[in-house]
């Protein structure tokens, strides 16, 4: 089958059938007859000579640091609901945190192999801002507030000077945190800000420097809670960057017979359903990761829709889940 047989059968045009296969318009009457045609002839067009006919591949490349996340896998499953219904595929590469390889990957995306990236972002480098200000394909930042890109974010910063207030005005007066790496703004810089600047306001900055830096695993989260309170302890509250890096703490925690929240209060962030089944149940801040994908996504058509469109930033809100942790 070609596109003249099905045009021929459906009692159209080939160029009708063009448009109909390349998502253009078309009366709903002739939409029906082509879908008819070739829902009956299993008819599939040929994907290369697509390509070389339209230079468009309908696929997006979604770069991301790692898969078994709770946040990054809501944030693609929202990139994917919008994508899916323009007709577009994705294409996932997994980093592993790899910073190197985030490089890789733009630099393979950019080869014309996809119409447009999306880049659920950790660490910038001067490398990684040269890659995207010479990419020849639109990108769309995910996580991260960067200058000069079209990006969607979370407002970390006042996620967690919120956070850090919860459990002040419960009356803790030692505090710790554990942090991320500082190189990543989001995480490691805005997070841990707001936990300095909610302590400067109520008059207890020499409790800023009470911070030990994890990984974001649970491992990590529970060495860093044994650290924290060999260095700082003991502590009425601990503040985490990451749901996980909680989980790993709480372990800690009761290893050692400090009862959550009876002698220690603790929080995550993330609103991961691992929350949900601690006991005690975690206290988080949930982001809204489906909406942050779909933004992205939606950021991303209307580029490859309007090439002309400026550059777009789209802040999150966010809510605290208050569970039994700090209750």
């Amino acid at each position: 089958m070609n596109i003249s047989e099905i045009a021929k059968l459906a009692g159209v045009s080939p160029s009708a059938v063009s448009r109909y296969l390349n998502n253009g318009y078309l009366s709903v009457e002739k939409k029906e007859a082509i879908r008819k045609v070739i829902q009956e002839t299993g008819y599939r067009p040929l994907v290369q000579a697509q390509i070389l006919r339209t230079r468009k591949t309908r696929t997006v490349g979604v770069i991301l640091p790692k898969i078994d996340s709770f946040s990054i896998s809501n944030v693609v499953a929202g990139i994917d609901a919008v994508l899916e219904k323009k007709g577009f595929q994705i294409l996932l590469a997994d980093t592993h945190n790899l910073s190197d390889k985030e490089l890789d990957y733009l630099d393979t995306f950019d080869d014309q192999r996809v119409d447009g990236i999306i880049l659920i972002g950790t660490v910038f480098t001067p490398k990684h801002i040269a890659a995207l200000k010479k990419s020849r394909v639109p990108v769309v930042v995910v996580g991260q507030q960067l200058a000069g890109v079209s990006c969607v974010y979370h407002d970390d910063y006042h996620a967690f000077y919120d956070m850090t207030k919860l459990v002040l005005d419960k009356g803790c007066r030692r505090l710790g945190y554990i942090g991320a790496l500082p190189q990543d703004r989001a995480v490691g810089q805005e997070r841990s800000r707001a936990y300095c600047d909610a302590l400067l306001d109520a008059g207890m900055e020499d409790q800023g420097t009470h911070m030990v830096t994890a990984d974001f695993t649970i491992a990590s989260g529970r060495k860093k809670a044994q650290e924290l309170l060999e260095r700082f302890g003991p502590l009425d509250a601990m503040i985490c960057a990451t749901d996980t890096m909680a989980v790993g703490a709480l372990q800690y925690l009761k290893s050692q017979g400090i009862r959550v929240p009876e002698d220690i209060r603790l929080t995550g962030q993330g609103g991961a359903d691992l929350c949900e089944v601690t006991s005690p149940t975690i206290t988080t801040i949930r982001y809204f990761y489906e909406d942050c994908g779909a933004n992205a996504a939606a950021l991303l058509l209307d580029r490859l829709e309007n090439p002309e469109t400026p550059d777009k930033e789209i802040k999150l809100g966010y809510t605290i889940v208050e569970n039994e942790s700090t209750k």
